[in-house]
């Protein structure tokens, strides 16, 4: 029996599906967690460091100390490896973290196909696409002068021994345990937004995919559309999730291109839109599975140095998640 790949995008949809279940059982872990050390439950449960990759302020912080002075995060040193993880990904395999390992990217898709299953989704014009992807990176500017700029160490390392910093995990798990009306409602309006315009969070709203999508520019991995076999089909652009016009370019480096090569999947001319590394053509299969890799390595080699576990003093924690639920 001879062994077939899946296309490009049911193997994107069971990378994302895995990536989504370990950030349930995540979830559901760190819960029990918080009830042990705040006294609802006498069960102990270890706490999972893979928790804290939902909390990229905190690791963008971790990420001024480390490099002004060389002093690894503490509190929550897994989520600065994987966001130095992430920051490579978006360097080695463009935007792949957005594309194949994010869980709202993968909502943010699901959101797509409804709204192209019910005829509603749309992508705007040149310029309306980019008035409306300006918050993004007014956010991401406003992050990164505060971090790095605005604040001094001093108050990098204040930030990084308050309180607040020490029980973000758990006021995060409270965000979504226990949301607001308001919540609700503007989660209910990004939900409409995204179906109405392709993967609009994404595209116009989160500045942790700006930052990495500003990364994947300066990358050597790209999709490559081969202009003199290309017959203006135009299959590539529709179903690009990130409304990029691949059947006008022959090199995509848009910031939104997440490496998914639904171009390639769709392109009725053999050959005609390829991935590639250096100059040189790699399998579409090379995005996700670098992705993996590299989580994977960041992962074991943070775990061997020490640099992956939260190592606190229990009674201190436990003081503080019960002042702050």
């Amino acid at each position: 029996m001879r062994f077939s790949l899946p296309s490009p995008a049911l193997f994107q949809r069971l990378i994302q599906s895995a990536f989504l279940i370990l950030c349930l059982y995540t979830g559901w872990k760190f819960h029990h967690f918080v009830l042990w050390m705040t006294g609802q439950s006498a069960i102990q449960v270890s706490r999972p460091p893979s928790v804290e990759a939902f909390l990229p302020i905190a690791a963008l912080m971790g990420l001024r100390r480390l490099v002004e002075s060389g002093v690894w995060d503490v509190v929550h040193p897994a989520g600065l490896a994987i966001f130095l993880a992430a920051l490579g990904m978006a360097l080695l395999v463009r935007k792949g973290f957005c594309g194949y390992v994010c869980p709202v990217g993968l909502v943010s898709g699901l959101l797509n196909r409804l709204g192209r299953a019910l005829k509603l989704s749309k992508v705007p014009g040149r310029w309306i696409d980019i008035l409306l992807s300006a918050p993004k990176y007014v956010l991401l500017a406003f992050f990164l002068y505060t971090v790095f700029v605005g604040m001094d160490l001093r108050a990098v390392e204040q930030f990084a021994s308050s309180p607040y910093n020490f029980v973000a995990d758990a006021r995060m798990l409270g965000f979504f345990l226990e949301p607001s009306a308001l919540t609700l409602m503007i989660l209910a309006g990004l939900a409409a937004f995204g179906v109405f315009l392709r993967s609009a969070w994404c595209r116009y709203l989160c500045p942790y995919g700006a930052l990495l999508g500003l990364l994947s520019w300066a990358g050597p991995v790209r999709v490559r559309r081969d202009k003199d076999a290309c017959v203006q089909c135009g299959r590539c652009s529709a179903s690009c999730p990130g409304g990029i016009a691949v059947h006008l370019k022959e090199d995509v480096r848009s910031p939104e291109c997440v490496g998914c090569m639904r171009c390639q999947s769709v392109c009725p001319v053999p050959g005609c839109v390829t991935l590639r590394a250096g100059g040189r053509e790699v399998p579409f299969w090379s995005i996700g599975l670098g992705c993996v890799f590299l989580l994977l390595a960041a992962w074991l080699l943070a775990d061997s140095q020490g640099l992956w576990h939260q190592n606190l003093p229990e009674g201190m924690l436990r003081m503080l998640y019960r002042q702050a639920l």
